[in-house]
């Protein structure tokens, strides 16, 4: 088997690790599709320069369908609140443009520091379990919705991750259900991955270090087999997430993000 088969192999085996853990755990895919591009690219010999804007900018192209496949699912469901929606959409769209432009700016090594801290940060909460204060007496005022959507949204794009890392606690703390919460989040990382993948095509146009079969910082055969088998092992880790203990999962899901934070930082 030549190395070509092997890459494009282990970016299904990727789609399906991701799809299956966003599926049992609620969690965006980009916590594992990022590390895990970073280390098929290094493989492939891509430029470390780029190798990190390449694998969050390809993150966030895959969240395009997956987010908008889990967002129309939410709606069918009637989980999504629109007026929630629309009051943080004005700082999504802002915040996911700037996130990335922040993100361009930054070399691949520093970069790759920032988002092990940041994962280091999300298996502390994982594993702890840290909740919002929930606040259902009082609605947030529209300058506080625009604010928060412009902190989701650029931290969002900047590390190649849906919105629901951030976007559920807000939400929660609002006093959304948690089924409200996770609904509105999956809604808004479509307008963050849409608007972040797209910056990151004109950011890495033209860049020479960049391989054949990527436009800017996403590389389409990667985009394509995740997406293949993302969103049916989604619905699979849905399953399982009925019959499998919740806090063992969390447990093991906070150790595995602590083993790839770690990795960046030493790296």
């Amino acid at each position: 088997m030549n190395v070509l088969a092997v890459t494009l192999l282990g970016y299904l085996m990727l789609g399906a690790v991701a799809g299956t853990l966003a599926g049992l755990l609620g969690v965006g895919g980009g916590l594992i599709i990022v590390p895990a591009l970073v280390a098929v690219f290094t493989f492939q010999g891509i430029s470390p320069e780029v190798v990190m804007h390449l694998a969050i900018g390809t993150s966030l192209a895959t969240i395009v369908v997956t987010g908008s496949s889990s967002a129309l699912g939410h709606w069918r469901r009637g989980s999504v609140q629109w007026p929630w929606f629309a009051a943080l959409l004005p700082g999504l769209m802002a915040g996911a443009i700037i996130g990335v432009l922040v993100a361009g700016q930054l070399t691949g090594p520093l970069l790759g520091t920032l988002f092990g801290l940041f994962v280091l940060a999300i298996a502390a909460k994982m594993a702890f379990g840290f909740s919002p204060v929930i606040q259902r007496d009082s609605q947030p005022s529209p300058y506080a919705m625009a604010l928060a959507g412009s902190v989701i949204g650029g931290v969002s794009a900047f590390f190649g991750i849906g919105g629901a890392t951030m976007a559920v606690p807000w939400l929660s703390r609002c006093g959304a259900s948690l089924t409200q919460a996770v609904g509105t989040s999956a809604a808004c990382g479509v307008p963050i991955a849409v608007l972040g993948a797209l910056t990151f095509i004109v950011m890495g146009w033209g860049n020479p270090q960049l391989p054949s079969w990527a436009t800017g910082y996403v590389m389409w055969p990667a985009f394509i087999m995740i997406v293949i088998t993302s969103i049916p092992f989604a619905h699979l880790g849905v399953r399982w997430a009925h019959r499998l203990p919740s806090h063992v999962l969390r447990w093991a899901f906070a150790a595995l993000l602590t083993a790839v934070g770690l990795k960046f930082l030493l790296s």
